[in-house]
């Protein structure tokens, strides 16, 4: 008998917006890819040495056998792409007049971390930004990235002329699409996917700053989520220890505001990166034993925020291992590219002008590659734990240094320098 049938609507809801959550039932969904039972995907277990052997060859070929060296997976990447751009900004703060704290000068970069984030929905094949600096023209991530970062500088999330380095509710609130596309360099030539939808994320996050005084602070302000952490935090000699489970609850109640009101609802709670899997549904009378959550965003925001958390404040984060792998295209296209799954014969139709499938975001299909992708991210970072041999590998080390920029590279070898996804997943700028 399953362990939830005899909890309530609402208990079922807060469940699917925990951390266990999403490796129980991606499991679920995985258990019957190992029977054959899936609607669209076909699982083949003899493909995963390929994966572990690529991947392996990837981190040796960039790290040799220095794995410390390997940084955790998160935004900080993308932000500094090309160069540095994090540090010299922080060393920049200090030389002020008035330079702001240590405290002060980490909630200004969650403050940019957060919105930066929420900017990273797919971009598209089609738009670039060339950093006006440099001269360099950067693409998909990185390109969202270091646009952020000068949005940021520029003050566009300010309500306060006198202190552009700071994101707080008042400022998001005025963010609308023109400005969002000035400063993303947007024209008819150089198009960018889900404007409308990137800007309304920015506008809903003032919303949702506003409604949780209890992790955003009476100003509103996404790096005051350092106070609440800091209160539910315990000293351990001199260390600060933080339990994971404080931040991620932080970011699913108090970011709920910013979903749109078509996600997947259940007893008057929208859970955000939650949908229904077909395979299950047939599997179970019960509709809420065929939800799958994923919360990518969520996982994405802990894994961002974290680092300069610890890099700056030199905190530790404790129950790390209840972080799950991404469900996304780069991590789950490597999947696809080296045969791990493979979707059914005449599954989905391929679309002639992406020459891939193209489906939207809550199609049965993608429910189950993206659960399959979080399983298969974990069974990937033990292989490579073995086979390196690094017994201390992260799995947001393997994010960063295999599976993500695996799928990454796979995807330019296979579909060229452009490098989309096996599968395209129509995006509205909200799906991350």
């Amino acid at each position: 008998m399953s362990l939830m049938a005899n909890i309530s609507p609402v208990q079922t809801a807060e469940y699917l917006r925990t951390l266990p959550a999403i490796r129980e039932r991606c499991t679920r969904v995985f258990d019957l890819a190992k029977e054959g039972k899936l609607q669209y995907f076909d699982y083949h277990a003899e493909k995963e040495d390929d994966v572990t052997a690529f991947c392996v060859d990837i981190i040796q070929r960039d790290f040799g056998t220095d794995f410390a060296k390997i940084p955790p997976h998160g935004r900080w990447r993308h932000l500094d792409a090309n160069r540095g751009r994090i540090e010299p900004l922080v060393a920049k703060w200090a030389c002020f007049p008035e330079p702001p704290s240590t405290t002060e000068a980490a909630k200004r970069l969650i403050d940019l971390f957060m919105v930066s984030v929420l900017l990273d929905a797919g971009a598209g094949n089609q738009w670039a930004y060339t950093e006006k600096e440099s001269g360099v023209r950067f693409s998909r991530s990185e390109g969202l990235g270091v646009a952020a970062v000068h949005m940021f500088e520029h003050g566009l999330f300010s309500s306060d002329p006198e202190q552009p380095y700071r994101v707080d509710a008042e400022g998001l609130a005025r963010v609308t699409v023109d400005k969002v596309a000035a400063e993303m360099q947007v024209t008819a030539e150089n198009p960018l996917v889900g404007l409308e939808g990137r800007t309304l994320l920015l506008t809903n996050l003032s919303t949702a700053l506003r409604a949780s005084p209890q992790f955003f602070g009476a100003d509103a302000r996404p790096g005051n989520l350092i106070d609440f952490l800091e209160a539910q935090s315990q000293l351990s000699g001199e260390q600060r220890r933080v339990p994971i489970s404080a931040l991620w609850h932080a970011l699913i109640v108090g970011l709920q505001p910013i979903w749109p009101a078509s996600r997947t609802s259940l007893a008057g709670v929208s859970l955000g990166d939650v949908w229904p899997c077909a395979a299950l549904a047939a599997a179970s009378p019960d509709a809420s034993a065929s939800l799958v959550p994923f919360h990518k965003l969520t996982g994405w925001l802990t894994y961002s925020l974290m680092e300069p958390l610890s890099h700056f404040l030199g905190w530790t984060f404790d129950g790390i291992e209840d972080m799950t792998g991404l469900p996304e295209y780069r991590n789950g296209g490597l999947f696809v590219d080296l045969g791990v799954l493979s979707l059914k014969p005449g599954a989905l139709p391929v679309d002639a002008a992406a020459g891939v499938p193209r489906v939207a975001p809550d199609h049965p299909a993608i429910i189950e590659w993206r659960a399959l992708t979080v399983i298969l991210l974990d069974r990937t970072a033990a292989a490579l734990r073995l086979a390196l041999p690094a017994p201390d590998l992260t799995l947001a080390q393997v994010l960063e240094s295999a599976t993500w920029k695996g799928g990454r590279e796979i995807a330019k070898s296979r579909r060229g320098e452009a490098g989309g996804p096996p599968i395209e997943i129509i995006s509205d700028g909200t799906l991350f």
